[in-house]
Order: structure tokens, then C-alpha cells, then sequence
């Protein structure tokens, strides 16, 4: 069976980084139940592109992280939807939320009130900038961690300006921090039986994600700078032009870039001292990457990225999405999944003896309140009546 069947998990997030952690949970296993307001996970409207009319439209922005999930509506202020959600975390191994700072409080979901309730529950809580701190009252939004944490500044072309990535990598980084801290936290209820609080930001994440990059600045004291499509500390490792079109090659050793100097006849560059060794390299690439430049620009991508293959070097085109999601690697790897007609990319994890649960489409707003209520011993209708849910 997958690894997290009978785990429960109460996802009180929205937009993307609690959300991704509850859909990678919910991939291994775990019941996730995603309690919304009313008027649903702002990613609801988050398009075009949508699936479907009316109560049955899907933006694609939603459906990327939120597969295999239950919803219910809820507003968590009505007083009626009050025992209801005391009930729901009650029930909890696991409770996901991204609130401001002194929202949670505000309603009643601090952290003696939740131990109260169940003092097994693991409590997941994930800001942009932390609980404390200067920044403890600031909204997180990716794109702003990304201009504030230095990952623009290391991202773009080198004499062009700084541009963030082109995906929310903040909020997945995120949102896969917080899926093995809940992880961590469930092995040490098994030993103490009891519950933690554990605490993520945007802000953290992504300084602690430059990883050698900020390393490099600690280091020296010196600022990194942008390499565009090169690496700082590896050459040659970057795109280069064929005579039509760009591939990508990953020279990350001597001993590979020994390999590359037989394949480009070039055998006198393995003991000259200006590229014989990485560090060597890396110093005069000034020189190194025109030389190599021109080299390339002689044939066309296909027939380098055959040598490059043959002599067992990594190079890969430089693909659209839609080639990646479409080509033979990914469909060899199972990667394009569906379920009810929704399209979404599969979890790349792969367990010998615990599958990934089948793919279950995203839910529709409030699509399983009226059985959740009902396994609780709540009546739906009635606490639809006064607006405590949807």
C-alpha cells in the first residue's frame, strides 16, 4: 500500500508552497483534506488556462498542485463552523497553514488551542519571511522572496538585468521543506507520542537553496555575480550555438573534459595549463569558451549531441516545455497522467514497496463537504443554511 495510508492531513493553505506539500503527501498516501473559504484557493482563478464551465471550471495553475485532495468549504470565522473544525482537527495527524502572522490566532488556531484539541497533531506552519523577525508581519509572495533572497541577482543573461526563474521554485522548494520536516515529525511521534509545531519561510528557504553560490560569497566576502547560461565554478558547463540551434553541455570534470578534447581533436588542450584542470578553466574562460564557441557553430545540434552521447558526455537539447512533457523521456517515464480528463504531470517518486496512490483529479470547490460533514456527525445542509459552509 503507499507509504502514508490512514495519515490524515488537514491543508489550510492556499496558493502554492502549503499546497504542494499536501499534494506530495497526498501522492504517498495520506488522506488531505483542504479545507478553503468560501470562495475558494485564490489559484482557482488563476488563468487562463481553464477546464470546464461554471462550478466546474479548473485553472491549470490549481490543478498542478492539487490532485488527490477532498475539499470542503468553510468559513472559519462562522461560529457554527466551529465544532466542525474542531472536529476535522481532532481527527488530524497533520495540519497545513499559511496564514499572516496573527491570523491563525485571530481564529482561534494557535498552537495551545490546537495541543488542546490533539496533542499528537504535527502543526505545519509556512510564512514568507517567519513568525518573528522584521519581516513577521510581511505577505510571502514568491516572486518577491526571489527579488529579495539574491536569486534574481544570479538569474538572467550576464550584461542583461536580473530576472526571477521562470517557475514559483521558491514556493516548490518550500513546499518540499515542509513535506520532510512533517516527515521528521511523524517518525518522532512514534517515539514520544507526541505532536511538534514546525515553522518554514519563503525568505529561508531560498537563501539556504543558493546553496554553493552563497557558500562562494561567504567564502570570499566578494557579491556573486550573473553567468546567464554558464556556472560560476565549472567550465565549460552552458548553452552553446550549433550551426541551428542551442544545446546544453555539463563538462563537470576532468576527466570528462578530457573526453571532449579527443572528440574535438583537440588532444594538446589536455595538458595546457590554461584548461587542463577545472580551476584552470574557470580562469580563462575568456579565452576557452570562443575557442569552443567556434568549434560548435561548424555542425548542427543533432550531430553533436550524437558524439557527445557516444563519447559519453552530458549534453541535452535545449527543449520547449511542451517538447519536454511530449518527448520520449518523459513518456517513457510515465510522466503525463490524467483522471476525470484532467491532464497533470505524476509524482517522480518512485517507492519498491509503496506505490504512489492512482491519480485522482482536483477537486471542485467544495465538492466533498457534504460527505465530510457527514463522517463527523455534521449536517451540511443546515450549516449551509447560515453560511458556515459551502
Amino acid at each position: 500500500m503507499p507509504a502514508l495510508s490512514g495519515l490524515k492531513v488537514l491543508e489550510l493553505a492556499r496558493v502554492l508552497a502549503g499546497p504542494w506539500c499536501g499534494m506530495t503527501l497526498a501522492d504517498l498516501g495520506a488522506e488531505v483534506i483542504k479545507i478553503e473559504p468560501l470562495e475558494g484557493d485564490d489559484t482557482r482563478g488563476y488563468g487562463p488556462p481553464f477546464l470546464g464551465e461554471g462550478e466546474a471550471r479548473l485553472s491549470a495553475y490549481f490543478a498542478s498542485c492539487n490532485r488527490g485532495k477532498r475539499s470542503i468549504a468553510m468559513d472559519l470565522r462562522h461560529p457554527d463552523a466551529r465544532p466542525l473544525l474542531e472536529a476535522l482537527i481532532r481527527d488530524a495527524d497533520v495540519l497545513i497553514e499559511n496564514f499572516r502572522t496573527g491570523v491563525a490566532e485571530s481564529l482561534g488556531l494557535d498552537e495551545a488551542t490546537l495541543r488542546a484539541l490533539n496533542p499528537r497533531l504535527i502543526l505545519c506552519a509556512i510564512s514568507g519571511y517567519g513568525r518573528t523577525g522584521p519581516g513577521a508581519l510581511r505577505p510571502g509572495y514568491d516572486f518577491a522572496v526571489q527579488a529579495e533572497s539574491g536569486l534574481m541577482s544570479i538569474t538572467g543573461p550576464a550584461e542583461g538585468p536580473a530576472s526571477k526563474v521562470g517557475v514559483a521554485s521558491v514556493d516548490i522548494t518550500t513546499g518540499l521543506n515542509a513535506a520532510i520536516a512533517i516527515l521528521a515529525a511523524l517518525h518522532q511521534r512514534s517515539v514520544t507520542g507526541e505532536g511538534q509545531r514546525i515553522e518554514l519561510s519563503l525568505f529561508d528557504v531560498q537563501v539556504q537553496a543558493l546553496a554553493n553560490v552563497a557558500g562562494s560569497v561567504l567564502f570570499t566576502g566578494h557579491d556573486a555575480q550573473r553567468y546567464g547560461n554558464a556556472h560560476a565554478s565549472i567550465v565549460p558547463y552552458q548553452t552553446f550555438d550549433a550551426a541551428d540551434g542551442a544545446f546544453a553541455l555539463a563538462c563537470g570534470s576532468d576527466a570528462l573534459w578530457q573526453r571532449l578534447c579527443l572528440l574535438l581533436a583537440r588532444p594538446r588542450w589536455v595538458e595546457d595549463p590554461r584548461c587542463a584542470t577545472n580551476a584552470a578553466r574557470v580562469q580563462h574562460r575568456d579565452w576557452l569558451i570562443p575557442e569552443l564557441e567556434r568549434l560548435f557553430a561548424a555542425d548542427s545540434v543533432a550531430a553533436w549531441l550524437a558524439r557527445f552521447e557516444a563519447a559519453g558526455i552530458p549534453a541535452a537539447p535545449v527543449n520547449s516545455v511542451r517538447d519536454a512533457l511530449h518527448g520520449e523521456l518523459a513518456t517513457a517515464r510515465g510522466l503525463r497522467i490524467e483522471a476525470d480528463g484532467v491532464p497533470m504531470v505524476a509524482s517522480p517518486l518512485r517507492m519498491s514497496a509503496s506505490p504512489m496512490t492512482d491519480p485522482l483529479r482536483p477537486p471542485h470547490l467544495g465538492e466533498h463537504t457534504d460527505a465530510i460533514c457527514a463522517s463527523l456527525g455534521f449536517d451540511a445542509t443546515a450549516l449551509r443554511a447560515n453560511g458556515a459552509v459551502r
